[in-house]
């Protein structure tokens, strides 16, 4: 076929994009097509669920309109424990392992000797896979042989049943999580810290300023943006927190230690009801949506106003 000949279509395409941006998305097809099949569809399919009657041992698939979000919507145990805990564990979750991220940012900030060598050991629990961690969380804590009772034993304190009881296996379950994620919030707080300019903090070192004043006035206003960033990645990634759960305590003692993810997969694959399973995921996805809007938009208004 000539030039002359070519299809309309294609001649449109060539037009509109030239040949760099052609190439550009070329590169990008493959990436795109997979986040379609594994991403896309499975919401998709699950969404499609959600309105049907699909128990995964006898999949009738018939419609049932907003059934199962009703069932959730009113199901004590999600609006009383489930929710409440999710919430709870995000906002400690996120607090915690925000402070001490700062605080050892602020601490490798600064040339000591062994510098290297501290980053490295900080950076560790990062290497370390949740299930992995949250295994070693178990074993520590266990009430006959764990390490941390038999410490409290040799110094003449009564041993615990650490994850026999709901805030104590709540503490727990948090360590574990606050020790996995302080390390990303210090990488990335410690990027932040290294990009800031120098001039402000020499001339406040000319003016004489405190180091809190330092802190407050100086570092704390322009490290605002990357802290708004962590906040809501890390507070998205909280609520849907599965495995250290699973692992430590299965929602238990009672169900006192449920987390969103936890209700969610024990509907689904449990229960095997998938239907009840994939409302309570869109149901969670949506709050999750709204609170990570809600945190960007509070905080990105304090990030103005400290401006």
């Amino acid at each position: 076929m000539s030039a002359s000949q070519t299809p309309p279509a294609a001649h449109s395409v060539r037009s509109k994009f030239g040949e760099q941006q052609r190439f550009m998305l070329l590169l990008i097809a493959p990436a795109a097509i997979l986040l379609l099949l594994f991403q896309v569809v499975p919401i998709v399919i699950g969404a499609n669920a959600s309105f049907r009657d699909w128990a995964l041992n006898h999949p009738a698939k018939t419609w049932v309109g907003l059934k199962h979000y009703i069932y959730v919507l009113t199901d004590p145990a999600f609006l009383q424990v489930v929710l409440p805990n999710t919430f709870v564990f995000m906002l400690l979750s996120v607090t915690f392992a925000l402070g001490i991220g700062l605080a050892l940012a602020l601490l490798l900030n600064r040339q000591f000797r062994g510098q290297k060598l501290v980053q490295t050991v900080l950076l560790l629990p990062l290497m370390v896979a949740p299930v992995v961690a949250a295994f070693m969380l178990r074993w520590m804590f266990n009430d006959q042989f764990g390490i941390v009772n038999v410490v409290l034993e040799a110094i003449g304190i009564e041993g615990q049943p650490w994850l026999t009881q709901r805030w104590s296996a709540f503490a727990v379950i948090l360590a574990t999580d606050v020790w996995l994620w302080t390390p990303w919030f210090t990488l990335l707080l410690l990027a932040g810290l290294q990009s800031l300019p120098k001039e402000p903090f020499e001339a406040a070192a000319i003016d004489g300023t405190t180091k809190w004043r330092e802190f407050r006035h100086l570092t704390l206003p322009m490290l605002r943006p990357v802290i708004v960033v962590c906040v809501v990645i890390r507070a998205i990634d909280a609520f849907r927190t599965f495995d250290i759960v699973w692992t430590l305590t299965g929602g238990g003692p009672a169900r006192s230690t449920e987390l969103f993810s936890l209700y969610a997969y024990e509907h689904a694959f449990l229960n095997l009801d998938f239907g009840r399973g994939s409302a309570a995921a869109i149901i969670g996805g949506i709050i999750i949506l709204i609170v990570g809007l809600i945190l960007y938009r509070l905080l990105d208004r304090v990030v103005q106003v400290s401006r």
